[in-house]
């Protein structure tokens, strides 16, 4: 039987009061357990929405154009100039604020051109383009091609404000004016415009001075070898050359035009000429294979192979078509996985460094980009939703998973500018960018 206190009441065992501490605690936890409760049904039902602050995507501008529907015959590119981002298509090369989308410049082809060919990159603010006449083949009488047909003239354009600087005279391809494939005809880089011209009796590698159109040199290509496509390197020109039945890669001097090397892309297997091959990256050298053998071939600055790494493994899976280069070495997405993958190889050695799945769903990696040690990769899926993800470019470490509120669509490249991140989409005919901000 217990005892009975002095108020008259039984008890078994004594019951401390509820101290100071002991009140706070409880309520404490009153409070907590129920909003912790709610922020992970919030997280549940907003974290993927792209309204969950913290880990989200915001639209910050998106930047129209009035174009028509995108053409074949070649002008396409993106370029960052200062605080601008700059559209390149067969009609016009236009020019908007990097901060707000609008438009600053546009800079039209003489009439009854499109411009069929741009330099990749821009020297500065200098960009290298041609233009020409859709003519669809030589004239039947005398063989020749119509004057200003095909890729005829080159110019130089200053992004800045968009003004043409100078142009001049190209020679045109002999066999198909009307070339819906002119990437690679020219280059920019080092003060130069480098140009390939492709008549049938004057296949050359000309460079001229970017800014003012004066002709600098012209170079002698291997016998048996017609170049195919240029690109600008730290101290050197590039050229991928055709020499017969084989691929091969050779650098000039950008002071005199002089060869420097020539080297077979590939000295123990070869890379047969019907592959298609592509500048990745000029710094270090890294060659893109697609056909017979497909893989990334790497080059030394002396056109001694570095690396050598196949567009599919058992370990990784099969490289798509997102890649870039940074910090020596090679970023791609893969189908490894049951979702796919990032994967990281060097380009010294080609052995692979870090693979890192993409967990949730299956998406299309839509734009790869590297820089400042980080690796950002956008994911767009129209069943699950858009998202952005940055990896730790040494480790492979995700650092970083956010859901963008708007759909973004499929884009080919970011570009990074102060806080925003712009996706291009060189394809669409309406919106070529769109700027998103964290949330």
């Amino acid at each position: 039987m217990g005892r009975r206190t002095d108020s008259g009441a039984a008890t078994g065992t004594a019951v401390e009061p509820l101290t100071g501490w002991r009140r706070a605690l409880g309520l404490v936890l009153l409070i907590t357990v129920p909003i912790a409760a709610l922020v992970g049904l919030g997280w549940v039902f907003l974290g993927s929405s792209g309204y969950w602050p913290g880990s989200s995507m915001t639209t910050a501008w998106e930047a129209t154009d009035e174009g028509g529907p995108a053409a074949d015959f070649g002008g396409r590119g993106t370029w960052l100039v200062g605080d601008s981002v700059v559209r390149g298509r067969y009609d016009a090369v236009t020019g908007f604020d990097a901060a707000t989308g609008g438009r600053r410049w546009q800079y039209l082809p003489p009439r009854r051109t499109d411009i069929c060919a741009v330099s990749p990159t821009a020297d500065g603010s200098l960009l290298l383009i041609a233009y020409g006449s859709r003519a669809t083949a030589p004239d039947s009488a005398t063989g020749q091609v119509p004057e200003g047909a095909g890729c005829s003239t080159v110019a130089a354009l200053d992004l800045a404000d968009g003004r043409e600087l100078w142009h001049a005279p190209r020679v045109p391809e002999p066999e198909s004016p009307g070339n819906t494939h002119a990437e690679g005809l020219l280059a920019a880089g080092g003060g130069l415009g480098v140009v390939l011209d492709a008549g049938k009796d004057a296949r050359a590698v000309r460079a001229l001075d970017l800014r003012t159109g004066t002709p600098r040199w012209t170079a002698a290509v291997p016998a048996g070898c017609s170049p195919d496509l240029a690109a600008t390197a730290p101290q050197q020109v590039l050229v991928l050359l055709t020499c017969g039945d084989e691929e091969k890669l050779a650098a000039f001097d950008p002071a005199d035009g002089k060869q420097r090397w020539t080297v077979p892309l590939d000295a123990r297997r070869g890379v047969d000429a019907r592959a298609r091959a592509s500048f990745t990256a000029t710094e270090p050298i890294v060659v893109r294979v697609d056909g017979s053998a497909p893989g990334f071939l790497a080059f030394g600055p002396d056109g001694r192979p570095t690396a050598r790494i196949a567009a599919g493994g058992a370990r990784y899976g099969t490289i798509g078509s997102a890649a870039a280069v940074a910090d020596g070495r090679l970023y791609a997405r893969t189908d490894g996985g049951r979702w796919g993958r990032i994967a990281a190889f060097d380009l010294a050695t080609g052995n692979q460094l870090w693979q890192s799945d993409l967990g949730g769903a299956r998406s299309t990696v839509s734009g790869l980009h590297a820089q400042g040690g980080k690796v950002m990769a956008l994911l767009t899926s129209t069943k699950y939703g858009d998202s952005l993800h940055v990896f730790d470019a040494d480790t492979g470490d995700e650092v970083e998973d956010r859901a963008f509120r708007d759909h973004v669509g499929p884009a080919d490249t970011l570009i990074l500018h102060r806080d925003l991140v712009i996706a291009v989409r060189p394809d669409d005919p309406h919106w070529p960018f769109s700027a998103f901000r964290r949330w």
